[in-house]
């Protein structure tokens, strides 16, 4: 079968990217014409500074300046040369100063990204194995790509969970030399910290585990001659341990070092670290303000200078305690997180704030998990304790009035992070407009069947018999993966018209579902042993079984924008009850602004589905008037592929197969389900296809070589079809003996004897559903892409599934 369109992850963090643009929250542009780090200018107007990450302020040091200034003077803009060949002058000094700093010899790096790219795949073997914690930064996270090439395996575990961290090691003990962990010293979102503590006992337990801190963020404000938090923890620097911390940021230059007192690790770097053996050096304005900086570090200023920032980080953390905000982590770092939940409510909640006078930043996908955006403020000693307190009571004061008009209350937010929930009274519900009315049934017993088909007649299989076999086929008796939990929502206004319908189901997903075929193909090898291995609970739009739009939504209504407000919340409730990893709105055109606009304040992301194929135009009566609606190309195929092949066959169309039939025809779909990883889901059951055979709703197109008996040992190809109310045809499965794929061109007879059965049945249309477009193509039906809307709760459902789709065959 023909290759499908991948998602691409990149796709998705460009699109959030772009809407956060256009919402004027980022890609700014500050307007001044010199900085003091205390305000800065925005579209015109002056705002209060909370967004730096140079939390003493040393870049607006009058000596780092003066130091920069003077050594432009001396030795040029650049000194254009690899460090590897010959450092200029002031290199030496800097790097004796960084030795003082922190009692190690170091390795200084143009940045810190560059750095990791540079030592990453140095210091970690072909015999290693990688652990990545899911929020550390992304510049590690890309490093580690490079090692995955070399066939070295990358795992990942969610943020800061050890227990998850120890299973790992166990996991890979047996296959690794050395195991290495990488996190940060300091979380750039939330400001919390790597449990070094418990890190500490691991190693003691483990010792093939090594430990790689990005520290940037640790830099300067704490420890001995502020030489970063994780140093501060450990005193003396174990043989496991790498940290990476940074000249720039808070150390007020330019530039990134790597510390750590194994001289092996350090050699290696050192003599070859890629990008640093061949990339150019810091400039000598760089340098000469590092060792500027470092000067001041290695004084007791800087014990001042933390002091009086540790000062205003408790003022703020006092501040914030008098109100309700949601403070996401509490501790001594200079970076808060206010949790707002959907992107519409930061993207309000921002933009609010910039109006009264604050600049702030926006937590926003990759950074953190779609549904988890929030305001990131920091505080450095540029800013003073009037201006802090003005920003939490604008904070305390435009917050909920982001929420309201955003239809989202505080406690759906503090739900999304784990914290405690207030009193009813402090956060109210958001009423339910009065003139619409939701229904949520959890059967299709309780659902009114003829108002359903008058909405979904002819859309797949989910009329109303279409949803009770459903329901019939994958109930509580089946395997995990095909346990599926349904949702029926239906709003009615106030004429008792239904506004809005459609149907959920929770059940587990492969992650590879959409990922390369070379991808499944491996995990597959893995699931033998582990079936469930690499999957998700999804809570999804529609099912697995079902292809097509959906979502009813009366499109003229005037009031259609609070209606789908209205299901958002709706699906919010169904979500707190079921708790997927993964919620999946499906399947859309791209050319619905509308839905799209509602999806990407919800916290919603596009990703590509393989097109789908249907057929609508069964008007012709001869297959001569057929033939003559295909395209020049597609008749062409037809006299080649299929046509010279249509008497080599014989073809039967019954209702119900006997019981070698049905045997034969699910080993034929399992065939098919074998070698298609295109698509990879779970392989139905064979009870699925005995709740088929008995529905009346279904029939089954039988293909067998000419000329002989037709018994179910010469069945050679299966179509599984789906009668919706007379008006659409769909051929959901198929099966085939590929033994014969050649001498009969079973696939393609297959496709045109469901063309020849629906015209005979007088049916309107074909729903040919996903894959195989090309083929499809071939005998008149239409492509048409499609759409879904993913939302992670957690970013490690979609961070692993970024994962899976990297694996190579050999990890």
């Amino acid at each position: 079968m023909a290759k499908i369109r991948h998602n691409n992850y990149i796709d998705t963090v460009v699109e959030i990217s772009r809407n956060a643009s256009e919402k004027g929250v980022v890609d700014l542009y500050t307007e001044d014409d010199h900085f003091t780090g205390r305000h800065i200018k925005v579209n015109g107007k002056d705002l209060c500074h909370f967004g730096t990450t140079g939390y003493l302020g040393l870049e607006q040091d009058i000596r780092i300046k003066k130091a920069a200034v003077d050594a432009i003077m001396r030795y040029g803009t650049q000194f254009p040369l690899s460090k590897t060949f010959i450092s200029h002058s002031a290199y030496s000094e800097l790097e004796d100063k960084l030795e003082k700093m922190y009692g190690y010899p170091v390795v200084v790096t143009k940045n810190s990204t560059l750095g990791h790219l540079g030592t990453i795949p140095t210091v970690v073997r072909d015999e290693d194995a990688i652990i990545l914690d899911q929020q550390v930064h992304w510049s590690v996270q890309n490093s580690c790509q490079i090692a995955r090439t070399r066939g070295i395996p990358v795992e990942m575990i969610k943020h800061n969970n050890m227990e998850m961290l120890e299973a790992k090691i166990k996991d890979l003990s047996s296959v690794a030399d050395k195991i290495w962990y990488f996190a940060d010293g300091v979380y750039s979102m939330y400001g919390d910290e790597a449990p070094i503590g418990r890190l500490k006992e691991l190693s003691a337990k483990y010792p093939q585990l090594c430990l790689y801190y990005d520290d940037v963020h640790g830099m300067s404000w704490v420890g001995k001659n502020g030489t970063g938090y994780v140093i501060s923890q450990y005193g003396e620097l174990p043989q496991n341990v790498i940290v990476f911390t940074t000249l720039s940021k808070t150390f007020g230059a330019s530039g990134a070092t790597m510390v750590t007192a194994n001289k092996d690790f350090y050699t290696r770097v050192k003599r070859f670290g890629g990008p640093l053996t061949f990339s150019a050096q810091l400039e000598p304005s760089s340098v000469a303000a590092a060792i500027a900086s470092a000067d001041i570090h290695l004084s007791d200023e800087i014990y001042d200078m933390q002091k009086e920032l540790a000062d205003k980080v408790a003022y703020c953390n006092a501040c914030l305690a008098k109100t309700d905000l949601p403070l996401i982590e509490e501790n001594n770092c200079p970076v808060f997180y206010i949790g707002t939940g959907a992107p519409a409510v930061g993207y309000n909640f921002v933009k609010k704030l910039m109006d009264a006078g604050f600049y702030v930043n926006m937590g926003v996908f990759p950074a953190v998990a779609v549904k988890r955006t929030g305001v990131r403020f920091t505080v450095s000693r540029h800013n003073q304790k009037e201006d802090i307190k003005a920003l939490v009571e604008a904070m305390d004061r435009l917050y909920p009035v982001a929420l309201a008009e955003e239809t989202t209350t505080k406690n759906q937010v503090r739900k999304t992070f784990g914290l405690p929930l207030l009193d009813k009274g402090q956060s109210a519900p958001i009423k339910m407009p009065a003139s619409f009315r939701v229904s949520v049934y959890m059967n299709t017993d309780e659902l009114p069947a003829k108002e359903w088909d008058d909405i979904f007649k002819g859309r797949n299989v989910f009329d109303f018999a279409g949803l009770q076999f459903l329901e019939q086929a994958f109930g509580a008796s089946q395997a995990p993966e095909h346990q599926w939990d349904f949702r029926f929502v239906l709003i009615r206004d106030k004429a008792d018209k239904i506004v809005l319908a459609t149907f959920l189901t929770k059940t587990l997903w492969k992650d590879d579902m959409l990922a390369p075929a070379s991808v499944s193909m491996a995990l597959e090898k893995k699931r033998l042993s582990d079936p469930l291995y690499h999957s998700s609970q999804v809570l999804a739009m529609g099912s697995l079984f079902t292809e097509g739009d959906h979502l009813y939504l009366d499109q003229e209504h005037p009031d259609k924008d609070a209606i789908l407000n209205l299901f958002f919340q709706t699906l919010t409730k169904i979500d707190e009850e079921l708790q997927p990893d993964v919620i999946a709105l499906r399947d859309f055109t791209l050319s619905d602004d509308f839905l799209k606009a509602h999806c990407d304040g919800q916290g919603y992301v596009k990703a590509a589905l393989p097109d789908s194929c249907v057929m609508e135009d069964l008007s012709w009566s001869t297959q001569d008037d057929y033939l003559q609606r295909l395209s020049s190309k597609s008749r062409k195929h037809f006299r080649q592929d299929i046509e010279k092949f249509t008497d080599r066959v014989q073809v039967e169309v019954t209702n119900d197969l006997d019981e070698g039939e049905l045997s034969k025809a699910y080993s034929l779909y399992r065939n098919v389900w074998d070698k298609n990883f295109d698509m990879n889901t779970f392989a139905y059951p064979q009870s699925v296809f005995e709740v088929m055979n008995a529905d009346s709703n279904w029939e089954f197109i039988k293909m067998y070589p000419a000329g002989g008996e037709k018994s179910p040992e010469r069945l050679i190809g299966v179509m599984f079809s789906y009668k919706n109310l007379n008006l659409t045809y769909v051929p959901s499965l198929i099966g085939l003996d590929y033994d014969y794929s050649d001498e009969f061109s079973v696939y393609r007879q297959m496709l045109f004897q469901t063309v020849l059965r629906a015209r005979a049945l007088d049916f309107k249309r074909i729903d040919f559903g996903f894959s195989a477009s090309f083929e499809k193509r071939k005998v008149g039906a239409e492509s048409i892409q499609k759409i879904a809307y993913i939302q992670a709760k957690d970013n490690f459902a979609m961070e692993m599934m970024e994962v899976v789709q990297n694996e190579t065959i050999s990890s």
